[in-house]
Order: C-alpha cells, then sequence, then structure tokens
C-alpha cells in the first residue's frame, strides 16, 4: 500500500512539475504591442523579481495598456490565481497516504496561511475596483496592508519546510510553488506601492 501512495505521489509531482513549466512556457509567449510590453517592462524594474513579473504580466499587455492601476490590479489577479492553485494542490497533497504526521501537519498549516493569503488578495482586489478621487489614499493604504499580510502569511507557510520535517520531492515541489506565489505577491505590492506613488 505504501508502495501504492509512493506512486500517487510521484504522479502528483509529475503533473505539479508539467503545470508548472506550463504556466511559465504561457507567460513567456511574445505578445503584440511592443509600446504596451515595453511599458509592463518598465513598469517590473522597479520590483524585486523583474523577469518574473514581466513574464507573468506581458501576455495582458493589450487589456493593461499604459494604465498603472490596471496593472496593478493585473499583478493582483495573477497573484491570486496562483496562490489559490497551489493552496488547492497542497490540500490533495495532504490527503495523500504514506506521509508522516509532521508531514501532513505542516502541509495543512501551510493551506491554513494559503487561505488566507487568497482571502487578502480577494479583497485587495474587491477594494481596488472602489477607488474614487476622494478615497484613494484610505483604499491605498487598506489593500497595501493586505497584500502586505498575504506576503506575511506565504512567508509562515514556507518557514514549514526548512529543515527535514518534508521528504526530499515533496519539500523541493512545494517549496517551488509556494517560492513562486510570494515572489509574485512581492512583485503586485511593488506594482501597488507605484501606482500610490503616482498620487501622491
Amino acid at each position: 500500500m505504501e508502495s501504492f501512495s509512493s506512486h500517487i505521489l510521484v504522479a502528483l509531482l509529475f503533473l505539479l512539475a508539467f503545470t508548472t513549466s506550463m504556466d511559465s512556457a504561457s507567460a513567456a509567449r511574445p505578445t503584440a504591442g511592443g509600446t504596451n510590453t515595453e511599458f509592463i517592462r518598465t513598469s517590473c524594474s522597479a520590483t524585486t523579481y523583474p523577469k518574473l513579473c514581466y513574464t507573468s504580466l506581458s501576455t495582458h499587455a493589450a487589456a493593461v495598456r499604459q494604465d498603472s492601476k490596471l496593472l496593478a490590479h493585473t499583478a493582483l489577479s495573477v497573484t491570486l490565481d496562483s496562490a489559490r492553485s497551489t493552496s488547492t494542490m497542497m490540500g490533495k497533497l495532504s490527503h495523500i497516504r504514506g506521509m508522516r504526521p509532521r508531514e501532513i501537519g505542516a502541509m495543512q498549516d501551510c493551506v491554513e496561511e494559503l487561505s488566507d493569503s487568497v482571502d487578502q488578495l480577494s479583497r485587495s482586489m474587491k477594494e481596488m475596483n472602489e477607488i474614487k478621487g476622494s478615497n484613494f489614499g484610505m483604499i491605498m493604504s487598506d489593500v497595501q496592508t493586505w497584500v502586505s499580510a498575504a506576503m506575511t502569511d506565504e512567508d509562515t507557510c514556507m518557514e514549514g519546510f526548512t529543515g527535514k520535517v518534508m521528504n526530499g520531492k515533496v519539500k523541493t515541489a512545494v517549496r517551488e510553488k509556494i517560492v513562486n506565489v510570494a515572489h509574485l505577491t512581492s512583485n503586485a505590492l511593488a506594482l501597488i506601492n507605484s501606482y500610490a506613488a503616482l498620487h501622491n
């Protein structure tokens, strides 16, 4: 039975690696509208992870155009999608037989942290849709606080996978996904901060 569980785990890890590479490939496709993509490239240069920023957002260049608000909102949307899919994947992994109790505990804690992160990112997206001239400062302050809180949740999740708590393959695959979400969140916050600075 343990061998069967191991095969399921390996199959899930393979699927995870495949979807990650597909996401990267689709994000890296060239897009039409050089001026729009150049706007994204320039905006992404102010983030901590500019290459990831550009590859994750350049496919949205036509929709974003050269609008800082749309760029920040799109970065939040991309981050939210990634956080949701990672949370779902980890929820499934935590139910696989053959995992040790400490591994299951770390997975379940991380699912809870990612769920909080998804909530914070969702609230941020909804709130950005409510921006009007008079409430700009208050809303942007809330959004910055919530996205920062989402980053803290993701960092807490990653801490559960340090040391020798996890199986090597599981740990590597899971950490890679969580790190990606954390980096996307960091980039989204940087773009939100840049958008806020334009109005100060």
